[in-house]
């Protein structure tokens, strides 16, 4: 098992185990090398007597072949203890199925082996999608799902041995006062978590070498190990082509994501299904585009329409500097002190959707006519009660916002908040609550 960070995702592990007490089994999908397998085994040791963690990556075929016939619920068990050399206990046992896409029989089981009622169950699946290797099998309804995603801001500080951070912040976010003398210091320490990012591996690398260099090749490991697995699904590259280009499309500052400049003539239900397996990997974030702002806003989405970020900022940079065998430290460096000579807005963009999205927020965008040629484009739209916040990212701390501004005048009755996140300190600008980045969870 890998270093135990703190992890939110934890009090709902807590919260499902109480709350279901054996009536569902639990899904925690994410990303590989997000921490899915170290936190459920943590949890494990943690909240039950006995439990076995069953990885079918390497799990011997004598194992896997147990779920093949279910009419002696009595003999898997008795077999499971024999193998793992465990004592089960009646409700005080967790079996966990370890990236269960590879034994889709085991997930299929999960209907019978809820309804016995003996012991809990938690599986986790990884990036190949699991929906392709579950074509063939019914999809047990008693099954409840949560996503894992890199480790948020707070997440980080927590991980560098800082409780008080995301403590205070709340605090100053929910007084509506600046940060003053320390917000230089605050926004240099942000900088630094989109610099390293939110994977466990990546941030304990930060920890034992304090060498950004270093933290980049982990980064570069990871997003090999992300390439090799879009191969596995797409043989053809297309898949990996998709997600290389990721920073590439949002920094030509576009109002969509364009996979037809990657994919050509590829056939439409190529295209859809290369797209679904980026969106199932759980590597990127999809921000579609909502053609009727109001709350509800899944109702208006559009499926044709989307931009596509990195699930994780740290590795989101290490792929923009991707033409090189590694990230120079100069390049870290100047990004820390605010000084790096790029336009810098997507990555902030970036680190706004993955906060967005690890408090829990589907991600949605607006564009509308400014003129003839030009558009208004609201990044980010948050529902909130019977409300929209609009959220506008500014990578500068300039705090004009023209199209928070036509927004909010075309949508008057349907604005609560209206929020810029950007690199300054907090400040009202009229109705504007100018934010700084680092608050951006918070929202």
């Amino acid at each position: 098992m890998g270093k135990i960070f703190k992890r939110k995702l934890y009090d709902k592990l807590l919260e499902w185990k109480n709350t279901q007490n054996g009536k569902t089994a639990l899904l925690i999908e994410g990303a590989r090398r997000v921490g899915k397998s170290t936190l459920v085994e943590h949890f494990a040791k943690q909240e039950y007597e006995v439990y076995i963690l069953i990885d079918f990556n390497n799990a011997p075929d004598s194992i896997k072949n147990l779920f093949l016939d279910l009419t002696d619920l009595n003999d898997i068990f008795l077999q499971l203890q024999q193998h793992y050399n465990v004592v089960f206990k009646r409700r005080k046992s967790l079996i966990i199925f370890d990236e269960v896409q590879n034994c889709p029989r085991a997930r299929q089981a999960i209907k019978y082996l809820v309804a016995d009622g003996r012991y809990d169950y938690i599986e986790t699946g990884s990036l190949i999608s699991i929906k392709k290797n579950t074509q063939d099998i019914t999809i047990p309804s008693e099954e409840d799902r949560v996503t894992m995603y890199p480790m948020d801001y707070d997440e980080f500080r927590w991980a560098l041995g800082d409780e008080a951070t995301s403590q205070l912040l709340k605090q100053f976010y929910q007084k509506h006062i600046p940060l003053k003398a320390s917000h230089r210091q605050t926004m240099f320490d942000y900088r630094l978590y989109m610099l390293v990012g939110g994977m466990p591996q990546a941030v304990n690398t930060y920890l034992e070498t304090n060498n950004l260099s270093l933290v980049d090749k982990t980064k570069r490991s990871i997003i090999r190990l992300y390439l090799d697995d879009f191969q596995k699904i797409d043989p053809n590259g297309d898949a990996e082509r998709l997600f290389m280009d990721i920073p590439a499309q949002l920094s030509n500052n576009i109002s969509r994501y364009q996979p037809y400049t990657i994919l050509g003539n590829t056939a439409p239900e190529k295209k859809e299904q290369l797209i679904q397996a980026l969106s199932d990997s759980k590597t990127t974030l999809f921000c579609h585009h909502c053609t009727d702002p109001n709350v509800g806003m899944s109702l208006y989405k559009d499926t044709k329409r989307y931009k596509v970020y990195m699930a994780d900022t740290g590795l989101f940079v290490t792929l923009c500097f991707w033409d090189k065998d590694f990230t120079e430290n100069i390049i870290y460096n100047k990004f820390l002190t605010d000084k790096l000579d790029v336009n810098l807005g997507y990555i902030y963009e970036n680190a706004v959707a993955q906060a967005f999205a690890s408090a829990g927020n589907r991600l949605f965008y607006y564009t509308f006519p400014k003129d003839d040629k030009h558009n208004y484009e609201i990044d980010f739209l948050l529902s909130r009660g019977n409300k929209l916040t609009p959220v506008e990212v500014k990578s500068s701390g300039y705090k004009t916002h023209k199209s928070l501004d036509a927004f909010c005048e075309k949508y008057s009755s349907r604005i609560g908040d209206r929020i810029l996140l950007y690199t300054k300190d907090f400040q009202k600008d009229g109705m504007v609550q100018c934010l700084p980045m680092y608050m951006a969870g918070l929202v």
